[in-house]
């Protein structure tokens, strides 16, 4: 059985709005308590498996839950019990039953919820989607954490119904998306919870020290990962995988920021979650500029309104490398004493992220790459100038309708364009990929006399090189791509740093008429821009000798 459910995180100030227009109309409330297994090596997790036993009212139920087509999609396969004991005959015969067999461990109970949930079905015209309301607790071992989660799951009709009633409950009550289901929380509390019982345990000098890092890497920042394309895939396809990779980054260093498991005990959201955000938005946008031209992209305004978050996002991330990298390098060069300006009116992260338009966007987003609207005028649209459709029948594309299908993210999916013959993935990508790096080698060799704007542009265009890399890397020969992979990297790098020398730059330049002792920045800053500048132009002629990846 498959089933499709939106999750919303519950923030405190929405809990009592949420119970009040649940309880506008009958609702059915159950405590539900649930123990969920695995092997001390975690043989389950690594198997992409979630099994309970789950006390419902007086029934017991046991549950095992796979990973469906899409994020938003589960396989559950749910037998009753007649009491809390496991039963792995039951899934004999099955694709979970044969990834269960081949465990040679004990099953043991790592972590467990206990929850109150309130329950109530509506109707849209689009289908039935119950709404389950939970509020309660994860727990493993000593330690715990909340739970306050609504779902907006699909009982019957299409799937576009829980966007139609999430979007409108999110919007009325300020929910946060959180890609974490209970298990995953509950599985990376249970490892925390071994890892605080081994240094209580060990008698360890610093127990202080290596609890609080243990503690921070429970809500470490996600970085990116490498979506696994392959050449069977449509272009289309591949897009949506790409673009969900993209928004699992983006979600999930958001919900840290948004204090999701933290709120008023402590703050987990950090600078590094800051800056990972930035780069899942930035890593999306390459995408819509890689695949521009050869499938269907999101409309424009949807495309368009990440932009001003972004810049927002910018601002604060600046502050955090002025004080955190800079400095520390300026104070230790001989910076004399100066105070730093206070007077940034940028909003603070936690609450870009948990903004009616952030929120929305997201949910808007995700929505169109699971059920996209039938018909899509103008898909291809270029995001910047030099972005043209690559092919002749692309161009004649830009002024019809194209009829879509849902689009997602496993071998499931379904080819867009029914009518037309794309190119193979691989060689489409390789053919903009090419493309972009004669452009950067083509600048990039002239640095020294390009000014600072077209620097500054010229970083951005080796940032979305690297990125379309990534995206295209399993498509790729690892060994061509290892030495080419380096060297641009080590070209980000350099003009990385000097972009975040110029910002700083800029900050000092205005504090030095009343704080004399800020021009031994700027000229520090200053010196380090010219080595940094002929560390570019070098980097660059390396870079346009090293063997490129599409021979």
């Amino acid at each position: 059985m498959s089933e499709q459910e939106l999750k919303l995180h519950v923030p405190a100030h929405s809990r009592a709005g949420i119970v009040k227009e649940l309880t506008q109309q009958p609702v059915t409330r159950v405590r539900l308590h649930a123990l969920y297994f695995d092997t001390p090596s975690r043989a389950l997790v690594k198997g992409r498996i979630a099994l309970r036993l789950r006390q419902e009212g007086r029934k017991w139920v046991q549950t095992l839950k796979m990973p469906g087509d899409h994020p938003l999609s589960r396989i559950e396969l749910n037998h009753p019990r007649p009491g809390p004991s496991l039963d792995l005959t039951l899934y004999h015969g099955t694709e979970a039953g044969d990834a269960l067999a081949k465990i040679t461990e004990q099953l043991e109970v790592c972590y467990e919820t206990d929850v109150k949930r309130m329950l109530r079905k509506v109707r849209s015209r689009q289908g039935l989607v119950e709404i389950a309301y939970d509020q309660g607790i994860l727990r493993a071992g000593s330690i715990e954490l909340p739970i306050s989660e609504i779902e907006f799951e699909l009982i019957s009709g299409r799937i576009e119904a829980i966007f139609v009633v999430g979007k409108r409950w999110q919007k009325a009550h300020g929910l946060i998306m959180d890609a974490r289901s209970k298990a995953e929380r509950g599985d990376n509390l249970a490892m925390l919870n071994q890892t605080l019982d081994r240094i209580k345990s060990g008698k360890v000098e610093d127990a202080e020290g290596l609890n609080a890092k243990a503690i921070a890497k429970f809500w470490s920042p996600r970085s990116s990962q490498l979506p696994s394309l392959n050449n069977q895939m449509t272009i289309a396809q591949a897009l949506v995988l790409v673009t969900h990779e993209c928004l699992d980054q983006i979600i999930r260093n958001a919900a840290v920021l948004a204090e999701v498991d933290t709120l008023g005990i402590m703050q987990a959201g950090k600078a590094e979650h800051v800056h990972q955000l930035r780069v899942g938005i930035r890593r999306l946008r390459s995408a819509w500029s890689l695949f521009n031209g050869l499938t269907p992209l999101p409309p424009r305004e949807m495309r368009e309104a990440i932009k001003p978050l972004f810049a927002k996002l910018g601002g604060t991330r600046d502050l955090d490398v002025l004080n955190e990298t800079l400095l520390p390098i300026l104070r230790a060069a001989g910076q004399p004493p100066l105070i730093l300006a206070q007077d940034y009116d940028d909003v603070p992260a936690n609450e870009l992220v948990t903004s009616q338009t952030f929120q929305g966007w997201l949910l808007d987003l995700i929505e169109y790459t699971i059920a996209p609207p039938k018909e899509l005028p103008n898909a291809y649209e270029s995001t910047e100038a030099e972005e043209n459709p690559l092919t002749t029948h692309s161009t004649a594309l830009s002024k019809t309708t194209v009829q879509v299908v849902p689009l997602h993210a496993a071998s499931n999916l379904v080819a867009p364009i029914q009518a037309l013959k794309e190119p193979a993935l691989k060689h489409a990508l390789i053919g903009r990929l090419k493309k972009w790096h004669k452009r950067v080698i083509r600048e990039g060799l002239k640095f020294e006399e390009i000014d600072i704007e077209a620097r500054h542009e010229l970083r951005k265009r080796a940032k979305r090189l690297r990125y379309g890399l990534q995206f295209a890397e399993t498509l790729l020969p690892e060994v061509r791509l290892r030495s080419y992979r380096k060297e641009l990297a080590n070209v980000q790098d350099i003009l990385g740093e000097m972009n975040d020398l110029a910002v700083a730059r800029e900050h000092f330049v205005i504090l030095r008429d009343t704080q004399p002792s800020a021009w031994f920045a700027c000229g520090w800053i200053t010196s380090r821009l010219e080595i940094l500048t002929h560390r570019a132009t070098s980097a660059f002629k390396t870079l346009s000798k090293t063997e490129p990846f599409w021979r």
